[in-house]
């Protein structure tokens, strides 16, 4: 890392974020739990395995199609939770808050966390607020932190992606990030195009009941599905082959980056999940996501490979084989 001052981008979740981590936490931290990379840290306490997960939430605006930062706070702890192969118990919720914030949109904002994780099945039993000065945040800022129980049977960890396993993805990418980004800018979009925030603990734990010999599962949050994959492929030391064509995308989302100048596979999800399993459970994993209202549009995306051992290819329309990397930090919009 050549930068000596934190960037922006240092935060998108790219290979600046993971410089980052891996100069100054990783060696400051290092633990068997921590080491492991996961979204949640596997632990035990008194002879009960548990799933730890800690997150903050910074966007801007508050509120977007689709849901508002409380609701992404709870939903986005649940599911790193269920993706670690857990069943969510108990968040906490810090609160920095803005001197001059809306008493009404905070109050908006907790009956959207109290709402989200109702439907998710946990409670919020401890939490803290804190006020800063005018002009010292952003609004509001929201820290949650979650624990759950690890379900019987369940071994998820992306070391245990294999060449061979089908990769399935929960349905379209890129949602949440153009909802919220058409309501930083105030851009007009069409009713469809809404946020997929949404708590994905009870459908994954029927999956889990269904196909235990799920290897890896994942939300593809910061960075998209292409970062998510390139974390697992450089975690596990294997190659990910997807196809361009299998990957959904709504059709008014990819006009939106078709207009800016956006990567889909690059774009945030607050509502997916990717699943690695060997093809013999493929169609069990598939028929219980859609049988679930976030998962009714789930698909096999691409396979795991040998090679290239550390990097994600993406079939292209015309068959020809592109890299998929990690980017730096943020995408930057076409400029001509």
């Amino acid at each position: 890392m050549k930068d000596e001052r934190i960037l922006l981008a240092h935060g998108s979740g790219g290979k600046l974020s993971h410089e980052l981590v891996a100069r100054v936490m990783r060696p400051a931290f290092a633990n068997p739990a921590l080491d492991l990379l996961h979204d949640g840290a596997l632990v035990e306490a008194a002879g009960a395995r548990l799933a730890f997960t800690t997150d903050s939430y910074v966007v801007k605006p508050p509120f977007f199609a689709g849901g508002d930062i409380g609701k992404l706070a709870v939903c986005g702890t649940v599911n790193d939770l269920a993706v670690s192969g857990a069943r969510p118990l108990y968040l906490s919720a810090g609160f920095i808050i803005e001197e001059g914030f809306p008493v009404a949109d905070l109050e908006k904002i907790v009956a959207s966390m109290a709402a989200a994780a109702a439907e998710a099945g946990v409670f919020i039993v401890t939490g803290d607020t804190k006020v800063v000065e005018k002009g010292s945040a952003d609004g509001i800022y929201i820290n949650t932190a979650g624990i759950g129980a690890l379900l019987a049977g369940a071994d998820i960890s992306p070391l245990k992606a294999r060449p061979g396993q089908d990769v399935i993805l929960s349905g379209p990418v890129g949602d949440h990030a153009v909802a919220v980004m058409a309501g930083r800018h105030g851009l007009k979009l069409p009713a469809a195009v809404v946020s997929d925030c949404a708590p994905l603990a009870g459908m994954l734990g029927e999956v889990l009941a269904a196909v235990p010999q799920v290897a890896v599962m994942r939300d593809p949050t910061r960075g998209g599905l292409a970062t998510t994959l390139n974390e697992i492929a450089a975690q596990a030391k294997v190659g990910i082959i997807i196809e361009e064509a299998a990957v959904p995308v709504r059709p008014e989302v990819q006009a939106v980056c078709d207009i800016l100048g956006f990567d889909p596979f690059y774009l945030a999800n607050e509502g997916k999940v990717i699943i690695f399993v060997e093809s013999e459970y493929t169609e069990k994993v598939i028929a219980v996501l859609r049988s679930h209202r976030y998962g009714r549009e789930a698909r096999v995306i691409g396979r795991v490979a040998a090679a290239p051992a550390g990097q994600v290819g993406l079939r292209t329309g015309i068959g020809g084989l592109r890299l998929l990397d990690m980017l730096a930090g943020d995408q930057l919009p076409r400029i001509c």
